[in-house]
């Protein structure tokens, strides 16, 4: 899997070649780029296709769908140790250059029916899965082209990304007192060497939409834990499958003619249940 400044590269190659492009990437300006080679593409362009952006988008979408009106999407995701030590609370189970990506890029939300760009590691919350504590606060990239797709339609949209209580004010310290966001790429190794990857991983994935059904205000919520499993005889991480599935899942419905063969994929035109129903959604309906 290559870091997201390969993306462009990547995604010019298969352009010039007339084939499908799918990504993971949470980069927005990586995104842009792709969205303008979907233009002249022959085939399908599908950024954002991993967990988040991606399976998380077609969740979101799937609750607006309920609602006649909805004030708010809250979207949270967190790839995490299922046995935190330190005061970080955290393991590097994915791409270093990602996560400071997402913790230093002004993140995009709807915010009483504005668009806006706000700062990282901003807008702190607790909350609980499955009775854990989490923080959580904003990081970029994780609504992939969610405010585009809903700015009139949805009053309030945000996504945050689910840490262990703690980890936002270190992280705000290490970035902005100590000046790391200055030395990106070094802050991604010292990171990485404190908090190595671990096989023991959790995915939480806490979405909550608000409006009306039926002319009542009701709350819908999707709320998972997500652990490693074994998958055609070998083990795979949580954070490893839950976001290979999901662009798999992806490639599985524009195989099957379930999904455009040109042009741009946004990831919330996905319907959830379509991708519950291939051979790799299954892996999300059965966890």
């Amino acid at each position: 899997c290559l870091p997201y400044h390969c993306n462009i590269a990547v995604a010019d190659a298969a352009h010039a070649a007339g084939i499908h492009y799918f990504d993971l990437t949470e980069d927005v300006p990586t995104t842009a780029h792709i969205r303008t080679l979907a233009d002249t593409a022959q085939g399908l362009m599908a950024p954002q296709c991993g967990l988040a952006p991606g399976f998380v988008g077609i969740v979101g979408a799937s609750l607006v769908e309920r609602f006649e009106r909805c004030r708010s999407v809250r979207m949270r995701v967190g790839a995490l140790p299922q046995h935190p030590t330190g005061l970080l609370g955290y393991a590097f189970n994915w791409s270093p250059e990602g996560v400071v990506n997402e913790y230093l890029n002004d993140c995009e939300v709807i915010e009483d029916g504005v668009y806006k760009l706000v700062s990282p590691m901003e807008w702190h919350e607790n909350l609980y899965v499955n009775g854990t504590r989490l923080e959580a606060f904003t990081t970029s990239g994780g609504l992939g082209t969610m405010c585009e797709t809903y700015l009139g339609r949805v009053e309030n949209l945000d996504y945050k990304t689910m840490r262990y209580p703690g980890h936002m004010d270190l992280m705000n310290f290490f970035f902005h007192e100590l000046l790391m966001r200055e030395r990106r790429e070094l802050a991604g190794e010292i990171l990485t060497n404190a908090k190595p990857q671990v096989d023991d991983d959790v995915v939480y994935v806490h979405v909550a939409s608000e409006g009306t059904i039926d002319g009542r205000l009701q709350r819908v919520e999707f709320v998972r834990a997500f652990f490693p499993r074994v998958i055609a005889g070998n083990r795979a991480t949580a954070i490893a499958w839950t976001t290979a599935g999901s662009v798999v899942g992806v490639i599985e419905m524009v195989r099957d003619g379930a999904l455009p063969a040109s042009g741009f994929l946004k990831q919330e035109d996905v319907p959830l249940d379509a991708l519950l129903a291939t051979a790799t959604g299954q892996l999300f309906a059965d966890a």
